[in-house]
């Protein structure tokens, strides 16, 4: 390697840390040191883990190794876990060792916000991972497999601790598998119960209420039951205690899912960067303000367009990838690079099973099928960006094709 070789590292491979590997290899011309480090050795879209979480989805169509789609001569790919900054000295500290770098882009994802409230920790699945969805699919499975044993209809039912995108993605896709489950196991179609907890006055608060009355009209007719304005107290073994207008109601199942908000990197948390609950606030060119060779993309940045602060979605982490690589390979070509980081919304979709689903497109309403196959094409398109056709044909959705 040259002496004047820039060191460029990136740690966190998800939808940020991936587009900015990916754009340096496809872009930069002159030569340098890039290394990706991931505690996994695959992707994973997270936007489709409650797919794998029923069932739905397979875990080896989830996964998309590193070293298939990374070109090893321009970028390298090292599996290790993060446990520790220091960009005082300009080194991450992992696992397998000491990591020096240049510049670094931190996209260490997110984890699950308890937000405090006792027993999420104890008795609640996330849905933050793929192995964490993995596990939940397990637990679904096996509860319905040894219904005929145990008698116990609390086993069937689930609790959703969250309104949002994960939550109702999650319920929605359960609920269009109870027939199917049922019929496999031989249980009764009335036994098996969804109830989805929401704090806010209605499900999905980022859409407007027309696209959240389809959805809750949606959601009631698979029969899940939504208790909004719903503020979770506690979460007990097999119970959640719920303050609704004023009294504590207890709703009960032996499957509890916490999908009620998230947060940063616990190392980012941890570290000497000022952050707010693991996530740093970056300027217009996602530059960290203290630590000017400090660059963040994803769930770990706070990115602020005027006074609107962006919610973290799989897209906004995208193309703060596609920005930052732009920029990098500025920076390592000597060229001034002043355009400032843009945020360019199109659309939203939330599914509601495989073949159904709400959001706005392109700042339009859209629902039924055409919405499900806008959640598709979205994650088909994200599939195509990072290893095109062939990428897609094999781990792409699909309207009529099962995704297992």
């Amino acid at each position: 390697m040259e002496r004047n070789t820039k060191k460029i590292l990136i740690i966190g491979g998800g939808y940020g840390g991936l587009k900015v590997a990916l754009g340096l290899q496809r872009k930069l011309k002159i030569k340098a040191d890039i290394t990706l480090i991931s505690k996994h050795d695959y992707h994973y879209q997270t936007t489709l883990l409650h797919k794998v979480a029923i069932g739905t989805l397979a875990a080896r169509k989830a996964r998309i190794y590193y070293r298939k789609i990374l070109d090893s001569q321009k970028v390298k790919f090292i599996k290790d876990k993060i446990i520790q900054l220091c960009p005082k000295e300009n080194k991450v500290i992992g696992n397998g060792g000491e990591y020096f770098y240049d510049y670094l882009v931190i996209g260490l994802g997110f984890k699950s916000d308890s937000f405090g409230i006792k027993g999420v920790e104890e008795y609640t699945y996330k849905l933050s991972s793929l192995n964490r969805a993995l596990k939940l699919s397990k637990n679904i499975e096996n509860k319905f497999k040894d219904f005929i044993h145990t008698k116990n209809s609390k086993d069937l039912q689930v609790i959703v601790c969250g309104s949002g995108f994960t939550g109702i993605e999650f319920a929605a896709e359960l609920a269009t598998q109870l027939d199917e489950l049922c019929l496999i196991c031989g249980i009764d179609r009335k036994i098996p119960k969804i109830t989805c907890i929401g704090r806010s006055p209605h499900i999905l608060p980022v859409f407007n209420s027309k696209l959240v009355s389809i959805a809750e009209e949606k959601l009631k007719k698979l029969g899940v039951e939504i208790v909004n304005s719903g503020n979770i107290k506690e979460i007990q073994k097999n119970k959640v205690l719920v303050e609704k207008e004023g009294k504590i109601i207890e709703i009960e199942g032996n499957t509890i899912i916490w999908s009620a908000g998230v947060k940063g990197s616990d190392i980012v948390e941890k570290s000497e960067i000022p952050n707010k609950k693991g996530r740093i606030k970056v300027n217009s060119q996602l530059q960290c303000e203290e630590f000017s060779n400090i660059y963040v993309v994803g769930d770990c940045a706070i990115a602020a367009n005027k006074d609107a602060i962006h919610a973290p979605t799989a897209q906004l982490s995208a193309q703060m990838g596609d920005y930052l690589a732009e920029l990098l390979c500025g920076k390592l070509e000597n060229r001034d690079f002043t355009k400032p980081f843009k945020f360019n919304h199109r659309g939203t979709v939330c599914s509601i099973g495989h073949t159904d689903g709400v959001g706005i497109v392109y700042h339009k309403n859209v629902k039924g099928e055409l919405a499900a196959f806008m959640k598709n094409t979205i994650e088909n398109k994200w599939l195509f960006s990072i290893g095109g056709l062939e990428m897609v044909f094999k781990k792409g959705q699909f309207r009529y094709r099962t995704s297992n």
